[in-house]
């Protein structure tokens, strides 16, 4: 099978598994948006993403897919701009942190990490991760959002 099947086949299961959910379109979207921010989050992912729809009465299916979406895509992306954002927001310099960060995976060795300040490195990334995720959250939740009530106006107006 081409890998352009593959692709028309993903996108028609996420669009029969995300928009054509009997759910309101409120619950799919912030089940979305939940997923998106615990896919860009390091660390967390699907597992996380379900604990929290059931925890929060959000739609499952929504925050599984977001999560997968997410954490596939802007993994890269999302470190890169968390230093940024993050050095940003505590005033540091980010190519100071950024080169700490990459410092720490050149010849790894479990004593480097005690040796690295963790106000210096990881708060700010943290920091910047949980500013992305929001952000990125929102776009997502608001975009599903939108897509779930034209589907269904459409959907509704077929039925009549």
């Amino acid at each position: 099978m081409a890998i352009l099947d593959k692709i028309k086949r993903l996108v028609r299961l996420l669009y029969l598994k995300l928009f054509r959910i009997n759910d309101t379109p409120l619950k799919i979207a912030l089940g979305f948006g939940l997923g998106a921010f615990v896919g860009v989050m390091p660390g967390i992912g699907p597992v996380v993403a379900l604990m929290l729809a059931l925890l929060l009465r959000v739609n499952r299916v929504g925050a599984l897919l977001g999560s997968i979406f997410f954490n596939t895509w802007v993994g890269l992306i999302a470190l890169l701009l968390a230093v940024k954002v993050g050095a940003f927001v505590m005033g540091r310099n980010y190519q100071d942190i950024y080169v700490a960060w990459t410092g720490i995976f050149k010849g790894f060795k479990w004593e480097k990490l005690f040796d690295v300040s963790v106000y210096d490195v990881l708060l700010p990334i943290g920091v910047g991760y949980l500013i992305i995720s929001l952000i990125f959250a929102a776009i997502a939740a608001t975009v599903v959002y939108v897509l779930v009530l034209q589907i269904k106006k459409k959907k509704i107006f077929k039925s009549l």
